[in-house]
């Protein structure tokens, strides 16, 4: 960039000053319109310093407000816990009996009876209560720790959006002395004549081009910045940068590593597996319907007066009959059987859905990975050196002002695509780490790293 500055620099201190009017470029060229544009243009309003990609995920994961539900949700789930495995409510009881029909209100002639009871449920059945419970918090957890790495995922996401619009919009604006450059040369060299006016209408499509960038690359910006300020539970308009920068990694993992990773880290596997292993509680407690529970009572009795023995004591003892209700518990255990069976066969296709998400993860990954090397390793380096070669061709007058205008255009949108390629395989490792269910390449130090 350096050398195209000097030799547009050399350019416009090189050709005459005093041109005659008749030599003036028309107004209407429309080159003032495009130095306005970029005249025009300021970034984006922040405040404070900017945030890294870390310090987003910390303030993603303690403000989101779907983490935050996934956390109450849990809470709830613990609260209910102790109650699933505690025992039905005692019931008290008073009874008269032998009330005098002439004296209905005379209840010291009645027998006056108060009892308390409690049932007893069979044996194994609050232990499977609480068990059952325990599973729903199992999965709570399990879908908080789903929430959180979707959380995590989308934050990554946002972020790499916004640091590549503003490395975006560095690049672009290291080009505009450039194009200023290029603006003034090719006014004093149409002032002279030396060259034709298809030669401006080709630099005003060039620098046009730029404009056009710059449009895009604000609202790419504007829109990554208000998605990552509704993940990090702020307001979206909230003034906000991002700094960083990209690493490609070197290696990835094989496919029959990620698997294993996500058997184990993944939290809608996890869920999915504690799903199964709850409804095969539920069908052992249905199974506990024919052992029947016990109510046990005690109570006082008072004789009306003059009785013999006129307080008594009552104890009393009952049970339900299951064996005479088959059909409702039969039902009972056929259900609670085949709910067992689909969430055994929910558990097998999910886990075939994430092996093939990891999968086509890994495949993006790779194609996105070997892009950004082609970019690193041949297509920035031959732009680059062609740009070089213009430089000087333009120097000796080998070659026209157009063909280093394209060969400034082309390291631009070389760079700018470099950009989006690094971009897309963060993109793409993203996707992979939300399929594995856990992050990756952290411990890897080999990597490109990217410093456009």
């Amino acid at each position: 960039m350096k050398i195209l500055v000097s030799a547009l620099c050399v350019l416009a201190l090189s050709a005459p000053v005093c041109v005659s009017r008749a030599q003036t470029p028309a107004k209407g060229d429309g080159l003032e319109g495009l130095a306005a544009l970029f005249e025009d243009h300021s970034p984006p309003e922040t405040s404070g310093a900017a945030l890294t990609l870390d310090e987003a995920e910390r303030i993603a994961l303690a403000r989101n407000p779907e983490i935050e539900v996934a956390v109450r949700r849990v809470a709830v789930a613990e609260a209910h816990v102790a109650g699933a495995g505690a025992l039905d409510d005692p019931s008290a009881m008073y009874r008269g009996w032998a009330v005098p029909l002439e004296q209905p209100w005379d209840y010291n002639q009645a027998q006056n009876m108060f009892s308390i009871s409690q049932t007893l449920p069979g044996r194994g059945k609050l232990a499977l209560r609480t068990s059952v419970a325990e599973s729903d918090v199992d999965e709570a957890k399990a879908e908080l720790d789903e929430a959180r790495l979707e959380v995590r995922v989308r934050v990554h996401k946002a972020f790499d959006d916004l640091l590549r619009a503003n490395d975006e919009m560095r690049i672009h604006d290291q080009h505009v002395e450039i194009a200023r450059q290029a603006i003034e040369a090719a006014r004093i060299q149409y002032a002279v004549g030396k060259v034709p006016q298809q030669d401006i209408l080709k630099a005003k499509v060039a620098l046009t081009a730029l404009a056009e960038h710059m449009i895009r690359f604000d609202l790419d910006g504007d829109l990554a910045r208000e998605r990552l300020n509704t993940l990090l539970g702020r307001d979206p308009g909230t003034p906000l940068s991002a700094t960083g920068e990209y690493a490609v990694l070197a290696a990835l993992p094989a496919a029959q590593q990620l698997d294993a990773i996500a058997l184990r880290a993944r939290p809608d596997l996890t869920e999915a597996q504690e799903a199964a292993d709850q409804s095969h509680k539920e069908q052992a407690l249905a199974k506990k319907a024919y052992v029947p529970d016990f109510t046990v009572s005690a109570g006082y009795t008072l004789m009306p007066p003059g009785s013999y023995m006129r307080n008594n004591y009552m104890v009393e003892g009952s049970m339900n009959l299951p064996w005479l209700n088959r059909r409702k518990h039969d039902s009972e255990i056929a259900e609670a059987t085949a709910h067992a069976t689909e969430q055994d066969a929910a558990l097998v296709a999910l886990r075939n859905a994430a092996f093939g998400q990891i999968q086509e993860a890994l495949v993006e990954a790779q194609s996105a990975q070997r892009l950004a090397r082609m970019y690193h390793d041949e297509l920035r380096p031959q732009a680059e050196a062609t740009l070089q070669s213009s430089v000087i061709a333009y120097e000796n007058e080998k070659t026209d002002f157009l063909d280093l205008l394209d060969s400034q255009m082309t390291v631009i949108n070389i760079d700018l695509e470099w950009l989006q390629a690094v971009a897309d395989f963060d993109a793409r490792l993203a996707d992979l780490e939300l399929a594995t269910g856990t992050p990756l390449g952290q411990s890897d130090t080999t990597a490109i790293e990217v410093k456009p």
